[in-house]
């Protein structure tokens, strides 16, 4: 039996219905959007590869962000996701390395080669930071990216050893990797790239995306082509840059599901993340934003991105 606040019985009858609460996040549509439906499950040995990932913090000097989310064709197919981000604080010094990576879709389980190239790769960046801050060789980095896909392989051959072409066919990946590095004069980043993902520095206000690569789908590209030749390939002479972030100005390393509908950056989707990315948003709020929908653009979409943090600004 109820009572009311008097002590009295309260008067039977249906119980007050509670208000609604607020109504879930919509997608974000730009331009005209894809179809709507629930995505599917992925495989049922595929629980090791959530269909969203994220995460968020910020050091002293820097403001990290990432989010992974699996792209419209996979979530109807019943695929995994098959982009991958990590990223770490340097104890030591501060800096902050990162990797991101897309596994090649003809690849039997690139999800996986692209979790484990970004493992390897944050690893051995921390490990040569350790030794020595004063530089960083991105051939040891990709190679032993390389090695712990040839591991893998190994291990599901039933320890043979497995050829080149039989690594690549099971694990085959793009690596983008590197570190941003606290400076006096704006964070100094250094990155390279194996494949087709990119990365950009974002000036906010003018809506202006650097490439730090060139970028296939660039007004002046010729041909729009989309052969990479991913690990555990590694190039003689890998493919890097350096950057110096001024004040107000974002890192972006992102898989080609970002990329490709970035464009230049002028369209609707530049002027949408800009607008969002000027300041750090919360964690869950960027892998809501990168999950927009628009018309044949159904891949994973990656996207890290890294700020310099004013001396004022609260942890």
């Amino acid at each position: 039996m109820r009572f009311a606040s008097g002590g009295e019985p309260a008067a039977s009858g249906v119980a007050p219905v509670a208000a609604p609460g607020p109504a879930p996040w919509q997608r974000v549509a730009v331009g005209v959007p894809g179809p709507e439906f629930e995505a599917r499950p992925p495989g049922q040995y595929d629980f090791d590869f959530p269909d969203t990932e994220c995460d968020g913090w910020s050091t002293d000097l820097l403001s990290l962000r990432f989010a992974s989310v699996r792209g419209a064709k996979h979530r109807y197919y019943r695929q995994p996701r098959q982009d991958a981000a990590r990223a770490a604080v340097h104890g030591p010094t501060g800096h902050v390395v990162f990797a991101v990576a897309d596994g090649v879709s003809s690849a039997a389980n690139s999800e996986l080669g692209a979790v484990e190239a970004c493992r390897a790769s944050i690893e051995m960046l921390l490990h040569q930071l350790s030794q020595d801050d004063s530089g960083l060789s991105f051939q040891d980095v990709a190679r032993h990216a390389a090695e712990r896909l040839r591991q893998l392989a190994q291990w599901r051959l039933n320890g043979k050893e497995p050829e080149p072409s039989e690594v690549a066919g099971l694990y085959a990946t793009t690596l983008v990797a590197g570190v941003v590095r606290a400076h006096p004069a704006g964070p100094v980043t250094e990155v390279f790239r194996i494949g087709d993902s990119g990365a950009w520095v974002l000036d906010p206000p003018s809506s202006r995306y650097q490439p730090l690569f060139g970028s296939k789908t660039a007004s002046d590209a010729l041909v729009v082509s989309n052969e990479v030749t991913p690990l555990p390939h590694v190039p003689d002479a890998l493919e890097h840059t350096s950057a110096t972030l001024d004040s107000g100005q974002v890192l972006l390393i992102g898989t080609d599901g970002f990329g490709d509908p970035l464009g230049d950056g002028d369209g609707q989707v530049g002027a949408l993340f800009a607008r969002h990315l000027a300041s750090p948003p919360p964690t869950l709020w960027l892998a809501h934003l990168l999950d927009f929908s628009r018309e044949t653009f159904d891949d994973d979409r990656t996207l890290l991105a890294v700020w310099p943090r004013a001396a004022t600004e609260p942890r």
